[in-house]
């Protein structure tokens, strides 16, 4: 029996490891959202602990396939990629908040600088991102999913497929009024789909260009993360005498998108579809499979 699903498994790679990764995180914050839970440490903690959802459908499938788990896990700790790329890395989520919060004064926003966090939070939420507020996902969408899917599709195609299934492994946090994604209306909500169908082709290029490093895709997802506590558009702006105004909040998602989905097509534009980097794109060598 066991024979028989590793070999179901393997057969079966990408189905095999959306099952487990949609199972693991919608029992996890599926039952959290059940509970009426509110917003606090310890339910931020759990809703990380979702999160390893990808992780782990990931890892299961690469042992039941026989390839190599410390080949896999490895892409985490891929470093030695040049000052470049952590320099983009690090820096470019800093642009993107330049231009989004450019975007959304010139457009009429209102900005309470009163209200700016500390800078040195973006140091926290950047650790604290990477390891478990998005970043641990990235052993499954980019370390695995993406590269199984380049063995047959171009790079672009490949992101688009790991975009859409990212975005619906979402619905129990859209569903929860307790977390930002169910506080979203449902204009908001259209938007940050665009958004993710645009950070997974960012993801992908930082992936394919560094080699496979997950680390820096981490990294990178941590920091556009991050890029949200210092949007000039805070709940004091957005929700004035403690009311949300609709109009407002709609502009500070689309003026938070727009730099973000300009980025994705302009990388589209330079590197080409096929690639999406300036080297070839990594398959299933990163995991030791064939």
């Amino acid at each position: 029996m066991p024979g028989t699903i590793r070999s179901t498994i393997d057969a079966h790679r990408l189905a095999s490891f959306l099952l487990v990764t949609y199972a693991f995180t919608w029992t996890i914050q599926g039952a959290l959202a059940a509970s009426g839970m509110e917003a606090s440490w310890t339910h931020s903690i759990l809703i990380g602990l979702g999160g390893f959802g990808p992780p782990v459908g990931a890892a299961v499938v690469v042992w039941a396939s026989e390839g190599s788990l410390r080949q896999w896990v490895g892409q985490l700790f891929k470093w030695r990629i040049g000052a470049k790329w952590w320099l983009l890395a690090l820096g470019l989520p800093l642009l993107i908040l330049a231009l989004g919060s450019v975007l959304f004064v010139a457009l009429g926003g209102p900005v309470d600088l009163g209200s700016f966090p500390f800078p040195g939070i973006y140091l926290f939420a950047l650790v604290w991102g990477t390891v478990w507020g998005g970043g641990q996902e990235e052993l499954g969408w980019r370390g695995f999913m993406l590269p199984v899917l380049q063995e047959r599709y171009s790079a672009l195609v490949s992101s688009l497929a790991v975009g859409v299934a990212w975005a619906l492994w979402h619905l129990p946090l859209l569903l929860n009024a307790t977390t930002v994604h169910g506080g979203w209306s449902r204009s908001q909500q259209f938007i940050w789909f665009f958004t993710i169908i645009a950070g997974s082709i960012l993801w992908t290029w930082m992936y394919n260009s560094t080699g496979g490093s997950v680390l820096a895709v981490a990294v990178f997802h941590a920091g556009i993360n991050a890029m949200g506590i210092f949007h000039p558009a805070d709940m004091a702006v957005l929700a004035p005498g403690g009311v949300p105004d609709p109009w407002l909040n709609f502009l500070a998602e689309v003026t938070g998108a727009v730099p973000l989905v300009a980025l994705a097509a302009l990388l589209v534009v330079i590197y080409g579809a096929e690639h999406l980097a300036p080297r070839d794109r990594p398959g299933l060598e990163r995991l030791g499979l064939d």
